[in-house]
């Protein structure tokens, strides 16, 4: 069982800054693949980054590509989305997931924390 609880989300201004963190507790967190998946009020819920169980491998969405970093602590069982250059459309709830398979398919996933909400103003 992993539990996930995300943080750090906020109102910012278009071309700010941002750092997500999730902290997770579980056993066997350090060998799971961790996305960060976002959704926008009236959206289906989409994928934005992906890092192995390693950390050797990520993977962005398109629409993030170069903007936003994934990152992980294993020591701490935390995980991170460092966001930059935000953009109003980037507003939405954000999540972070765990599985056993690195993918950015959100129905891959068997575990998700709360989300925290990032409002990026124009």
């Amino acid at each position: 069982q992993v539990q996930l609880v995300e943080s750090g989300g906020g109102l910012v201004q278009a071309g700010d800054s941002l750092r997500l963190s999730c902290a997770a507790s579980g056993r066997t967190f350090s060998s799971y693949a961790v996305g960060w998946f976002r959704q926008a009020p009236g959206e289906e819920r989409e994928f934005v980054a992906v890092i192995s169980w390693s950390g050797r491998y990520t993977d962005y969405a398109d629409s993030v590509k170069g903007r936003f970093t994934i990152s992980r602590d294993k020591a701490k069982n935390m995980v991170y989305l460092q966001m930059n250059s935000l953009k109003p459309e980037d507003t939405a709830v954000y999540y972070c997931a765990a599985d056993a398979q690195y993918s950015a398919n959100r129905r891959q996933y068997d575990y998700w924390g709360q989300g925290t909400q990032v409002t990026v103003s124009s």
